[in-house]
Protein backbone atom coordinates (compact mmCIF):
# COMPACT_ATOMS: atom_id res chain seq x y z
CA UNK A 1 0.00 0.00 0.00
CA UNK A 2 1.40 3.40 -0.93
CA UNK A 3 1.15 6.73 0.89
CA UNK A 4 -1.89 7.87 -1.10
CA UNK A 5 -3.79 4.71 -0.20
CA UNK A 6 -2.79 4.89 3.48
CA UNK A 7 -4.02 8.48 3.76
CA UNK A 8 -7.31 7.68 2.03
CA UNK A 9 -7.93 4.51 4.08
CA UNK A 10 -7.19 6.28 7.34
CA UNK A 11 -9.50 9.16 6.37
CA UNK A 12 -12.32 6.80 5.41
CA UNK A 13 -11.90 4.82 8.64
CA UNK A 14 -12.60 8.06 10.54
CA UNK A 15 -15.60 8.76 8.27
CA UNK A 16 -14.13 12.09 7.19
CA UNK A 17 -14.67 13.67 3.81
CA UNK A 18 -11.66 15.21 2.09
CA UNK A 19 -13.09 18.59 3.07
CA UNK A 20 -13.38 17.51 6.73
CA UNK A 21 -9.75 16.42 6.83
CA UNK A 22 -8.59 19.54 5.00
CA UNK A 23 -10.29 21.73 7.59
CA UNK A 24 -8.77 19.76 10.47
CA UNK A 25 -5.22 20.31 9.25
CA UNK A 26 -5.77 23.73 7.64
CA UNK A 27 -5.19 22.89 3.98
CA UNK A 28 -7.43 23.01 0.92
CA UNK A 29 -9.54 19.98 0.04
CA UNK A 30 -7.79 19.91 -3.34
CA UNK A 31 -4.54 19.35 -1.45
CA UNK A 32 -5.99 16.28 0.28
CA UNK A 33 -7.30 15.07 -3.07
CA UNK A 34 -3.83 15.46 -4.58
CA UNK A 35 -2.31 13.37 -1.81
CA UNK A 36 -4.90 10.63 -2.23
CA UNK A 37 -4.39 10.54 -5.98
CA UNK A 38 -0.62 10.39 -5.55
CA UNK A 39 -0.03 13.66 -7.41
CA UNK A 40 1.87 15.13 -4.48
CA UNK A 41 2.90 14.22 -0.94
CA UNK A 42 2.55 16.00 2.38
CA UNK A 43 5.59 17.29 4.24
CA UNK A 44 6.89 15.44 7.31
CA UNK A 45 5.25 18.02 9.57
CA UNK A 46 1.94 17.58 7.76
CA UNK A 47 2.26 13.78 8.00
CA UNK A 48 2.60 14.21 11.77
CA UNK A 49 -0.60 16.30 11.83
CA UNK A 50 -2.38 13.76 9.65
CA UNK A 51 -1.33 10.90 11.92
CA UNK A 52 -2.69 12.75 14.94
CA UNK A 53 -5.99 13.79 13.33
CA UNK A 54 -6.55 10.38 11.72
CA UNK A 55 -5.58 8.51 14.90
CA UNK A 56 -2.93 6.38 13.20
CA UNK A 57 0.78 6.12 13.84
CA UNK A 58 3.23 8.27 11.94
CA UNK A 59 5.08 5.02 11.13
CA UNK A 60 2.00 3.72 9.32
CA UNK A 61 1.54 6.83 7.18
CA UNK A 62 5.26 6.98 6.41
CA UNK A 63 5.24 3.34 5.31
CA UNK A 64 7.53 2.11 8.07
CA UNK A 65 4.80 0.01 9.66
CA UNK A 66 2.02 -1.89 7.94
CA UNK A 67 -0.40 -1.48 10.86
CA UNK A 68 -2.13 1.84 11.58
CA UNK A 69 -1.71 1.60 15.34
CA UNK A 70 1.65 -0.17 15.48
CA UNK A 71 4.86 1.32 16.74
CA UNK A 72 8.10 0.66 14.93
CA UNK A 73 9.27 -2.94 15.31
CA UNK A 74 12.60 -4.51 14.43
CA UNK A 75 10.94 -6.27 11.47
CA UNK A 76 9.59 -2.96 10.18
CA UNK A 77 12.99 -1.32 10.50
CA UNK A 78 14.67 -4.27 8.78
CA UNK A 79 12.25 -3.87 5.88
CA UNK A 80 12.98 -0.14 5.74
CA UNK A 81 16.73 -0.78 5.63
CA UNK A 82 16.64 -3.70 3.16
CA UNK A 83 17.85 -1.65 0.21
CA UNK A 84 19.73 1.04 2.10
CA UNK A 85 23.37 1.69 1.35
CA UNK A 86 26.11 3.41 3.30
CA UNK A 87 28.07 6.41 2.15
CA UNK A 88 29.25 6.29 -1.44
CA UNK A 89 26.99 3.35 -2.38
CA UNK A 90 28.84 0.73 -0.33
CA UNK A 91 26.53 -1.89 1.23
CA UNK A 92 25.89 -1.54 4.93
CA UNK A 93 27.36 -4.03 7.32
CA UNK A 94 25.16 -5.76 9.88
CA UNK A 95 26.82 -3.57 12.51
CA UNK A 96 25.85 -0.42 10.55
CA UNK A 97 22.26 -1.64 10.31
CA UNK A 98 22.03 -2.28 14.05
CA UNK A 99 23.34 1.21 14.84
CA UNK A 100 20.87 2.84 12.46
CA UNK A 101 18.00 0.72 13.82
CA UNK A 102 18.83 1.78 17.37
CA UNK A 103 18.82 5.46 16.37
CA UNK A 104 15.53 5.11 14.49
CA UNK A 105 13.87 3.23 17.36
CA UNK A 106 14.95 5.97 19.76
CA UNK A 107 13.66 8.65 17.40
CA UNK A 108 10.28 7.02 16.86
CA UNK A 109 9.84 6.24 20.56
CA UNK A 110 10.51 9.89 21.43
CA UNK A 111 7.65 10.90 19.08
CA UNK A 112 5.04 8.66 20.72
Amino acid sequence: MNLAERIKNARLNKHYTQKDLAELINVKSTTVSGWELGRNEPSIDTLKKLATKLDVSFDYLAGVSSHPDASTSDADLDKLLDNAHSYNGKPMTDHDREIIKSYLKGYFQSKE
